[in-house]
């Protein structure tokens, strides 16, 4: 490696646990390496990743009838992240003097960096399928466009507009003028914007000692941490989004 290539290393991060250093002082496959303990089915640390957080906000999001609020601080540090891994393991890529053996350690690498790539672009799925289906309940809704980012909030609108304007050419310019409008509210029958359906059941896993709620039949239920209950999405909406459970 040439002088360049070696300040490089030598000054980024110096001090620290960097992913050079990690990646090139990662074990060999025939060191006598103790294998770890079982992990336990939900992790007891508090002190969560950027990467724990993600996946906890993507699987709340797969799992919940609502759109929930966007984790924008975590995106943008995790897109960050992969994009000064992905250029880091480009350069240990390009470097004529790397062994075979960390050519396959950089492979592994960048195996990672796409596992992450994989959970970034299925939680924005997710959060886009919502908006789109729920469009004009969002715009209805101010309450709910505070849980959008602004890009999303742009979606939302311009999908709802093209949408209304597709009804309206298709079907409703031949309706009498008191039906032309997808907004009544007619007894007994489904509302015309599409909503979230609430009472849907969702699996819950208690991430600390919960206050008690409410169900459906009056009776009260309070979690302790580590429990999981089957109960209606409505039940533990609040809970959701202070992050006191998870969606499983």
């Amino acid at each position: 490696m040439d002088d360049d290539a070696d300040n490089f290393f030598t000054n980024l991060d110096r001090g620290n646990n960097t992913f050079q250093n990690r990646l090139r002082n990662a074990p060999r496959d025939d060191d006598d390496v103790p294998m770890p303990a079982a992990l336990p089915l939900f992790e007891e640390d508090e002190q969560e990743t950027p990467l724990q957080r993600l996946i906890r906000h993507w699987m709340n999001e797969r799992h919940a009838p609502d759109i929930l609020p966007v984790a924008e601080d975590v995106l943008a540090g995790l897109l960050d992240h992969i994009r000064r891994q992905s250029d880091t393991v480009q350069l240990l890529r390009s470097d004529p003097s790397s062994s075979e053996e960390e050519h396959f350690r950089i492979m592994l690498a960048q195996t990672e960096v796409e596992r992450v790539k994989f959970v970034v672009r299925s939680y924005l799925r997710t959060r886009l399928y919502k908006i789109e289906k729920f469009a004009r309940y969002i715009m209805t809704n101010p309450e709910i466009q505070q849980r959008l980012s602004e890009n999303e909030v742009d979606h939302a609108r311009r999908f709802a507009r093209l949408t209304d304007q597709h009804f309206y050419v298709s079907v409703l310019q031949g309706l009498p003028e008191n039906q032309q409008t997808l907004d009544d509210k007619t007894p007994f029958l489904p509302p015309m914007i599409a909503e979230p359906d609430k009472s849907h059941a969702v699996f819950v896993h208690a991430r600390q000692i919960c206050p008690p709620v409410r169900l459906p039949d009056g009776s009260t239920l309070t979690m302790q941490k580590g429990h999981i209950s089957l109960t209606p999405y409505s039940v533990v909406e609040q809970l959701v989004m202070r992050g006191e459970v998870e969606l499983v």
